[in-house]
């Protein structure tokens, strides 16, 4: 990256303490013996920040980046370089997306390295890696349809399926659970696992309370809402409420005072603000939808994605936008506050609740 500046400062509640982002092959120290590295990602949201803390003689790290040719070319120059040739003794994923687990396996099998993760996010990760040059099922296909897609998109869902695994290394054949309550020994300190839901199943976060330093993942970042979607694998399941427990839990037992280290943007102070901010975000969303919804809407109409994003919805983020859509609109029936009801042709119709 040709750009050191991050915008460092003090906006909406929350401070940001470093005035640079790290450049390829030179981790910045953000605590002691905790090193902030960024990696490219290869798609709109260009970057992830991992995390390699000191351990012992070797290295821990969280996440790990997708498995790209330039992605393990980083590595290798940290290899070589800063890391002095120590090996890495533990690898942890908080969640099962690509960018987060895409070269765990890599970095395993490279170090015969310890594996932790959450066995929910494990699972899943392997199951739908496995979906890899599979045809698209007609649940999905049903599940699509029922959102309003066109044979257009549909088609694009059909293209799209499989794609999951693509930027994967195959998983580790075993790994150790981790799971809310946990302790893991880093370097001599403890490390208390603490766990969200809702952009990911069993999402882990890491909190030292000696060092007051959060590892948030995708579960608590400064700038960006994370994607809190429903899919065709569970489509009565209710994951912004589970999003929303979860910023409530986390923030009535982490302190304020933590410095938070996400896996996008930057780290920051304001824990309490930001979880605060997620949560007002999506209540005051869900106001507005349920207005809107006192006629009937589709998932995708525009009124619908109106009242959501304050971006036009494109090609680009239609599947995504289509998933929050729809987590919403399925809170607010789990909520009592919607109906849900479908016409001859099996679209979904939300609207007002009657009672």
């Amino acid at each position: 990256m040709s750009d050191r500046k991050t915008g460092a400062g003090q906006a909406h509640g929350l401070r940001y303490p470093f005035e640079e982002i790290p450049q390829e092959g030179e981790p910045i120290e953000v605590a002691d013996g905790i090193f902030w590295v960024r990696m490219t990602l290869p798609y709109s949201l260009d970057h992830i920040n991992l995390w390699l803390l000191r351990d012992g003689d070797g290295w821990t790290i969280v996440d790990t980046c997708v498995d790209t040719q330039g992605s393990r070319a980083h590595y290798e120059t940290l290899f070589a370089g800063f890391m002095g040739g120590k090996p890495l003794k533990k690898v942890i994923v908080t969640h099962l997306h690509p960018d987060h687990v895409g070269l765990a396996g890599w970095l395993v099998e490279r170090f015969d390295a310890e594996f932790y993760m959450t066995r929910t996010d494990y699972l899943m990760c392997r199951t739908m890696a496995a979906d890899t040059g599979k045809t698209a099922p007609e649940e999905g296909m049903r599940f699509y349809r029922a959102a309003g897609f066109d044979d257009e998109a549909l088609g694009r869902y059909r293209e799209r399926f499989g794609s999951f695994g693509s930027h994967i290394h195959p998983l580790p054949q075993a790994f150790r659970r981790i799971q809310q309550g946990d302790t893991l020994k880093i370097d001599g300190r403890d490390w208390h696992i603490e766990i969200g839901s809702g952009h990911a199943p069993e999402h882990a976060c890491l909190y030292s309370p000696e060092m007051k330093v959060l590892i948030s993942g995708d579960q608590v970042i400064p700038r960006i809402s994370s994607n809190v979607s429903l899919f065709p694998t569970e489509p009565m399941g209710n994951p912004l409420q589970d999003w929303i427990d979860s910023c409530h839990r986390l923030k009535s037992v982490l302190p304020d005072d933590v410095l938070v280290l996400p896996a996008h943007n930057e780290p920051f102070y304001g824990l309490h603000a930001r979880l605060q901010a997620l949560i007002d975000g999506h209540e005051k969303s869900l106001v507005r939808l349920l207005d809107v919804c006192a006629e009937p809407r589709r998932a995708i109409d525009g009124k619908v994605f109106s009242v959501l994003f304050k971006r036009r919805i494109g090609r680009e983020v239609f599947f995504m936008a289509s998933g929050e859509s729809l987590s919403h609109l399925m809170c607010l029936v789990h909520r009592g506050k919607l109906e849900m009801n479908f016409d001859e042709n099996g679209v979904c119709y939300f609207q007002q609740s009657a009672a």
